[in-house]
């Protein structure tokens, strides 16, 4: 096959399109004019909506999420967002090479193997109690485990929706939560790092990633917070940790979306809960303000309207940075004589 050349963080109004893109989410729905397809097109460099219309949707084959497909179209504006409206449409069947996966899989600007290993890193240099390393050892020299967290993003759509993105949202999770223990002295720094480390640990389960990147059954009947849990257990017994830390570690994640109405079964009800909840609302909504603008966005700019916290956003002017004393200077000459 061909190189990719058309990424969705580069398509404009007016430009023509044929490319591979990984059918993210696929929705048959009817109009006036006949039934027609409602698509969002994935590649590694974001997400863009798509319509296939009738006459040409009565005739494709049937499509759904994960599948990767060959289309050509052009690219509109609808509610402010590109679109691009379909005019072909042909499914890639049989396996892709890796150039042509890579070219298609967001994946974390660091490479999530390097993540995992700052994350043991942390705990390591932040854990003292044998039973809390004893833990986090268990759990992340797990295959399985393993294997989920460097493949799973951390979330489906919102914020670090792109493999590797749970591990980069969980490491810095990890460092709020280890810098908040450092200025709050009267918290439990370590159930504090261990409970932002294993927070998500749920969604390592509840998303499928790959091409797809869309829920599992499990994700769907039960929840990441609750699979979180689950997965926990038997960690947990084989770590010895004391009863009383394992119900506050449990509490901590049960409660780190912090209200009833946000999925969390229960509201946080000791400080180091308060402090994970936050922390985790940061760096979430950290994460939907860089995703809400492309990379090339210009001071002053504003963003499309952001669903998932219901308005625009605003990328002002930077603070000017200081100028270095040794700026304008001239670069050092050596005078010394040069040995023949």
């Amino acid at each position: 096959m061909t190189q990719k050349t058309a990424f969705v963080q580069d398509l404009a109004p007016g430009q023509n399109v044929a490319d591979l893109f990984v059918i993210a989410e696929a929705k048959q729905a009817t109009s006036r004019n006949g039934p027609y397809w409602s698509l969002t097109l994935s590649d590694r460099s974001g997400r863009v909506e798509a319509k296939v219309w009738s006459p040409l949707a009565q005739t494709c084959p049937p499509l759904a999420g994960g599948q990767v497909a060959r289309v050509a179209g052009s690219v509109e504006t609808y509610r402010d967002k590109p679109q691009i409206v379909v005019r072909e449409i042909e499914l890639v069947e049989g396996e892709l090479q890796h150039a042509e996966l890579a070219a298609l899989l967001p994946v974390s600007a660091v490479p999530p193997e390097e993540l995992l290993r700052r994350l043991e890193d942390l705990l390591q240099a932040g854990l003292a109690h044998k039973p809390w390393r004893r833990l986090c050892s268990l759990l992340l020299n797990d295959d399985e485990v393993r294997a989920r967290l460097l493949a799973a993003p951390g979330a489906k759509s919102i914020h670090h929706a792109y493999q590797g993105g749970l591990l980069e949202h969980t490491l810095a999770v990890c460092r709020i939560c280890h810098a908040a223990a450092a200025l709050y002295p009267h918290l439990d720094g370590e159930v504090l790092l261990v409970a932002a480390a294993l927070h998500d640990l749920g969604k390592a389960w509840e998303l499928a990633g790959g091409l797809a990147q869309d829920f599992t059954d499990e994700g769907r009947l039960l929840g990441h917070i609750q699979i979180g849990v689950e997965k926990l257990e038997p960690f947990l017994r084989k770590a010895r940790l004391e009863p009383e830390l394992a119900l506050h570690l449990k509490h901590m994640i049960l409660a780190h979306h912090g209200e009833l109405a946000y999925g969390s079964p229960k509201r946080p009800k000791t400080a180091e809960a308060v402090v994970l909840h936050f922390a985790d609302q940061m760096d979430s909504k950290l994460g939907t303000f860089a995703s809400a603008f492309d990379a090339e966005a210009p001071d002053g700019s504003w963003s499309p309207y952001v669903r998932s916290l219901e308005r625009f956003l605003y990328r002002p002017a930077p603070t000017p940075k200081a100028q270095s004393k040794n700026d304008n200077k001239e670069p050092t000459q050596c005078l010394l004589p040069l040995k023949a």
